[in-house]
């Protein structure tokens, strides 16, 4: 999962969008650093991070991607899956509009951007302002995420051609989204993710 869809999540099980959007620039044990509630945030994320990779679905969509760039298939899936979330937003979650979702998402993310690391204020300085999350629904979009990751850490250089495998395993991928994200909601909703 990506930003939205982690957003989204902890939205749906009542626990801290911050937490869960900051957890990926924590490394350890982060008891002591921040407030309980963040850290029950950055917990849940990476639960959600295991199970995600774990879910046969997703297993089976990393065999869809070509040799030379399965070992980014990971990384490229979890930016796909916002993608079908933000593109099927109104279906999936019809009593709050997107750019409502986002802007309260926000306003929960800025309560923690003074502590927060250099690298976490850095991405919020763009995540919002330029409406990445929104803009998730638009392949073209996806496509320059893709090789603005690839462009700020070489060694991912293959996640500029993975977008290949995502053109030609959409509506595959898309029938995947559709399978395991409704239950991960009931999941969040019922607090056992």
């Amino acid at each position: 999962m990506n930003f939205l869809a982690h957003l989204h999540l902890a939205h749906l099980a009542n626990s801290s969008l911050a937490g869960n959007l900051l957890a990926d620039f924590v490394r350890g044990n982060p008891e002591n650093l921040y407030a309980p509630e963040v850290v029950a945030g950055i917990h849940m994320h990476r639960r959600i991070d295991v199970l995600t990779d774990n879910l046969p679905e997703v297993k089976v969509a990393r065999e869809w991607f070509r040799p030379e760039t399965r070992r980014v298939a990971p990384i490229t899936l979890d930016v796909m899956w916002d993608h079908f979330l933000s593109r099927h937003w109104a279906k999936v979650s019809p009593d709050i509009e997107l750019v409502d979702f986002i802007r309260y998402a926000h306003s929960q993310v800025a309560t923690i951007l003074p502590d927060s690391p250099p690298r976490f204020i850095n991405l919020n300085n763009y995540l919002w302002s330029e409406r990445w999350m929104e803009r998730y629904g638009e392949m073209a979009f996806i496509q320059n995420v893709l090789n603005g990751m690839a462009s700020r850490r070489p060694r991912l250089e293959a996640l500029r051609d993975s977008w290949q495998d995502l053109d030609a395993n959409y509506h595959a991928l898309e029938t995947q989204f559709w399978t395991f994200y409704p239950r991960m909601m009931a999941q969040a909703q019922a607090g056992t993710l």
